[in-house]
C-alpha cells in the first residue's frame, strides 16, 4: 500500500511541474514586446513551418518567415513546436492524408511502419510530393486560427 501512495505522490508531482511550465510558457508569451499583430504573426509563420517536413529547417524556415512577414521571430521558432516528438507521426500522417486526397494514392503507399522510422528517402518522389502539398495545405488551414487567437489574447491582455 505505501509504494502506490508514493507512486501516487510522485505522478501529483509530476503533474504540478508540468501545469507550471505550461502556465510559464503562457506567461512567457504574454511578456513578448511588439504589438499585438506583430507577435500574432510570429506564432502564426512558426505554426505554418512547424506543419512542414523539414526536420531541423523549421525553426530557421519559421524565422526566417517571420522577418518576411514582419512578425517576431521568437514566437516563429516557438510556433514550429505544434511538430516535435509526439506530434511527427500523426501530424505527418494527417499531411499525407491531405496529399492523397489531393493527388490520388501513390504507386505503393508507405506502411505505419515505415512513416514511424523515418525512411522517408526509401519512398520517393511520389511520396515527397503528396506529403509537402498536404503539409503546406495544412499549414495554411492551421496557421491562421492560431495567428488570429494570438492576436485575440493579447489584445484581451491589453483592454485590462
Amino acid at each position: 500500500m505505501g509504494r502506490l501512495r508514493q507512486s501516487d505522490a510522485l505522478a501529483a508531482r509530476s503533474l504540478r511541474r508540468l501545469v507550471r511550465r505550461l502556465k510559464d510558457a503562457l506567461q512567457w508569451l504574454r511578456r513578448q514586446q511588439g504589438t499585438p499583430g506583430y507577435q500574432a504573426r510570429g506564432l502564426a509563420v512558426g505554426v505554418f513551418s512547424g506543419c512542414l517536413p523539414f526536420f531541423g529547417l523549421q525553426i530557421v524556415l519559421g524565422v526566417a518567415l517571420a522577418g518576411v512577414m514582419r512578425g517576431h521571430p521568437l514566437l516563429a521558432a516557438a510556433g514550429t513546436w505544434i511538430s516535435n516528438p509526439f506530434t511527427y507521426l500523426p501530424l505527418y500522417w494527417l499531411n499525407l492524408q491531405v496529399g492523397i486526397l489531393l493527388l490520388g494514392p501513390a504507386e505503393s503507399p508507405p506502411s505505419l511502419n515505415q512513416l514511424a522510422s523515418l525512411q522517408l528517402a526509401e519512398l520517393g518522389w511520389s511520396f515527397g510530393v503528396r506529403l509537402l502539398l498536404g503539409s503546406v495545405l495544412m499549414g495554411l488551414v492551421v496557421a491562421p486560427p492560431s495567428g488570429w487567437l494570438c492576436w485575440w489574447l493579447q489584445r484581451r491582455r491589453l483592454r485590462r
